[in-house]
C-alpha cells in the first residue's frame, strides 16, 4: 500500500475538504476525516480513540462523525456521537458504509470519502440543520497518525 503521504494527492485532499465545508454549511454537525497507515489494533477501537484525541466528543451537540481510514489494514470506519446515533438508525451508517466501501474497492479513495462526507452531510442536515450562529466547532484538514 502507498505511504500514508502518498494515498492522496494534495488535490484530492482540497477536494475532500471542500467537500467538508459544502456538507457543513447546511448542519451544525461536525464531519472529519483521519488517516493511518496502519492500525495495530480493532480499528474501531482506533476510531474511538482518534474520536477522542481530536476531541469530536467535545461538540455542543454531540453531533460529530469521524470517517478513520487505516491504509495497510484496508479498513475504515465511520464513527458518529452520541447524538447522531439518537436519532439515526444503523441504516444510515450501513448505507454511508457501502457507498464508501464501493468506491474504496474500486481503488476511488478520494470519491468514497467524499461520497461518505456527503451521506453524513445529508443526514446530518435534517437532525442537525444549520441555524444562524452556528459556529465550525472542529477543524476541517485531514489529519493524519
Amino acid at each position: 500500500m502507498p505511504y500514508i503521504e502518498d494515498f492522496l494527492t494534495t488535490k484530492e485532499e482540497e477536494e475532500i475538504i471542500e467537500a467538508i465545508r459544502v456538507a457543513e454549511r447546511e448542519t451544525s454537525g461536525e464531519i472529519r476525516v483521519h488517516l493511518e497507515q496502519k492500525c495495530d489494533i480493532d480499528v474501531y477501537e482506533r476510531a474511538l480513540e482518534v474520536f477522542h484525541i481530536l476531541k469530536m466528543d467535545n461538540t455542543r451537540q454531540q453531533n460529530g462523525v469521524l470517517i478513520y481510514v487505516a491504509v495497510d489494514n484496508k479498513a475504515f470506519v465511520i464513527f458518529g456521537d452520541q447524538g447522531i446515533n439518537n436519532v439515526v438508525g444503523s441504516d444510515f451508517w450501513n448505507s454511508t458504509r457501502d457507498k464508501i466501501s464501493s468506491q474504496f474497492k474500486s481503488g476511488n479513495f478520494k470519491q468514497g470519502i467524499i461520497d461518505g462526507i456527503h451521506e453524513a452531510g445529508k443526514v446530518l442536515s435534517k437532525h442537525f440543520p444549520w441555524e444562524h450562529g452556528d459556529r465550525n466547532e472542529l477543524d476541517n484538514t485531514i489529519s493524519k497518525g
